[in-house]
C-alpha cells in the first residue's frame, strides 16, 4: 500500500468509524484523491468481466508469473496440475462455503473436496491450460500487462463480487440468491445470505441501495454505460445494477444500462463513455461448462473492436474474471477483512499506456479497478475497500511511446 503518514491516520481513522476493515456499509473519507501525472491520458475505461477461472488455471505457465504447475491435495499429496478441457462436463462448486473449504486456512489444498471437482474420474479442478490453449490471451499478457496478485474482492461466488466490480461492497452478500433470478427483478421470497457486521448470518431480498461508482459518475456529469445481456436472456443474472433499486427502478436503468450486444459498435464509432462495465452472455463466458476457445473469441472480438475504433488510443481496458469457479490456485488470499479476500483470478491491463510485457506482482482486487476510475475523475471513495486498495497505476507508464493496437485473429475451436 502507498499510504503513510497521515493519510494513514485518515484510513486507521475511517476504518474504526466504519466497524472494521470491511466498509461494506461505510462511508467514504471526505478527501479527494489526488490527480496522478499522466492519468489525464486515460479517457475511457473498460471493465470486461468474465466468469470463474483463477490465475493458475489460465496463467500459472506463464514466463515469470507467480504461477503454479502442480498443486496439493487434502491428503497432502502433490500432484502436477493436469489439462483443462475447452469444455467440462459440468460447473465446480465455488460458493461461499466452498471457497472456504478449498482455501482451507490458506493452506490452498482442498479444492478436490468440492462437489463437481471429479468428472469422468479426472479431478477437474487441479488442471490448467497452457499457452496453445489460450493463445489470445497470452498474447495480451505478453504485450501489455498481466497481473498476478489480482484476487476476488470476496470468497464466493459471482453475485457478491459483481457488486464489488461496481460498489467495493456487496451488502453483506455472501452468496448466491436461491432463485434462478437475481436482485431486483427475483420473485417474492427470494433471499440471499449476509453477512452482518457482528459476524452472524442472516437472508435478505437481494436487491440493495448502497451507493456505486455509477452514483458518483452521474453526480458529476461524466458518462457511463454499463454493457449487459437483457432481462431474459442468458448471462442476465450477471448484469449488477440489476440488484440496485435505485438504478433498476429508475430511469438509470434505462438510459446507461444496454445490451451487450451494442459494446462493439459504441466501440467502433468513438462512441464509448468514459466508463463502461462489460459482461457476456453464458455461453461465450468462460464459466464451465461453456467453451473456453469460443469465450476467448468474443472477448477478442470486442478487444479488437476498440482497437479498430478512435478511443484505443485513450482507452484502459481491465480483463478480469469474476470469481474462482472452484479451479485451483496456490496463493493465499490476504485477509482483509470478513469478506476476503477470495482466490487469485487473472487480470490483463490493456491500453496504449499499460506497461509492455509487463508482470504486476501488486495487490489487486475488484476495488482496485474503482479507486482507478476515481483518481481519475477525482471522485471520492465508495467504501474503505477503495479507499485502500491499490489502484493499478502501478501498471502503466504514461511516459511511453503508446502502443499500437494488437488485432488478434479468432480461432477455430475444437
Amino acid at each position: 500500500m502507498r499510504s503513510s503518514g497521515l493519510k494513514s491516520c485518515l484510513i486507521l481513522l475511517a476504518i474504526l468509524l466504519n466497524g472494521g476493515c470491511g466498509g461494506n456499509r461505510s462511508s467514504p473519507e471526505e478527501s479527494i484523491p489526488p490527480q496522478i501525472p499522466g492519468l489525464e491520458k486515460i479517457q475511457h475505461m473498460v471493465f470486461m468481466v468474465k466468469e470463474n477461472r483463477t490465475f493458475d488455471t489460465y496463467f500459472g505457465t506463464f514466463p515469470g508469473a507467480d504461477g503454479a504447475t502442480s498443486g496439493t491435495l487434502s491428503n497432502g499429496q502433490t500432484i502436477p496440475l493436469g489439462h483443462t478441457p475447452d469444455r467440462t462436463a459440468e460447473d465446480l462448486c465455488h460458493s461461499w462455503t466452498c471457497a472456504l473449504t478449498a482455501m482451507d486456512g490458506g493452506k490452498m489444498d482442498r479444492f478436490d473436496k468440492l462437489p463437481g471437482a471429479i468428472q469422468n474420474g479426472v479431478d477437474i479442478a487441479y488442471t490448467q491450460m497452457t499457452e496453445a490453449d489460450i493463445p489470445n490471451y497470452f498474447a495480451y499478457a505478453h504485450n501489455f500487462t498481466l497481473a498476478d496478485h489480482m484476487f476476488s474482492s470476496l470468497h464466493g461466488p459471482s453475485f457478491p463480487n459483481h457488486l464489488y466490480t461496481v460498489a467495493a461492497q456487496s451488502g453483506g452478500a455472501i452468496d448466491l440468491p436461491n432463485a434462478s433470478e437475481w436482485g431486483c427483478d427475483a420473485p417474492n421470497g427470494t433471499t440471499v445470505a449476509i453477512l452482518n457486521p457482528d459476524g452472524s448470518m442472516g437472508q435478505s431480498f437481494p436487491c440493495f441501495d448502497f451507493q456505486t461508482l455509477a452514483d458518483r459518475l452521474d453526480t458529476t456529469g461524466i458518462s457511463w454505460r454499463y454493457y449487459a445481456p437483457s432481462p431474459g436472456q442468458s448471462g442476465y443474472i450477471w448484469s449488477a445494477f440489476d440488484a440496485i433499486r435505485h438504478i433498476r427502478e429508475t430511469n438509470l436503468w434505462s438510459q446507461h444500462v444496454v445490451s451487450y450486444t451494442q459494446f462493439a459498435t459504441d466501440a467502433r464509432n468513438g462512441q464509448l463513455p468514459a466508463v463502461s462495465w462489460l459482461v457476456q452472455p453464458a455461453n461465450v463466458s468462460d464459466h464451465p461448462p461453456a467453451s473456453t476457445c469460443q469465450s476467448e473469441n468474443w472477448t477478442v472480438a470486442q478487444i479488437n473492436a476498440v482497437m479498430q475504433g478512435p478511443d484505443w488510443p485513450s482507452t484502459a481496458i481491465f480483463l478480469t474474471w469474476d470469481d474462482f469457479g472452484g479451479f485451483y490456485d496456490h496463493v493465499p488470499p490476504p485477509k482483509i477483512d470478513s469478506f476476503g479476500l477470495g482466490p487469485r483470478v487473472p487480470l490483463l491491463i490493456i491500453s496504449p499506456y499499460a506497461r509492455q510485457g509487463y508482470i504486476s506482482h501488486t495487490q489487486y482486487e475488484f476495488s482496485s479497478f474503482l479507486k482507478f476510475a476515481e483518481e481519475r475523475f477525482g471522485l471520492q471513495p465508495l467504501t474503505t475497500r477503495d479507499t485502500m486498495a491499490n489502484d493499478m497505476t502501478d501498471s502503466f507508464d504514461f511516459s511511453q511511446s503508446p502502443a499500437p493496437s494488437l488485432i488478434l485473429n479468432p480461432r477455430t475451436c475444437p
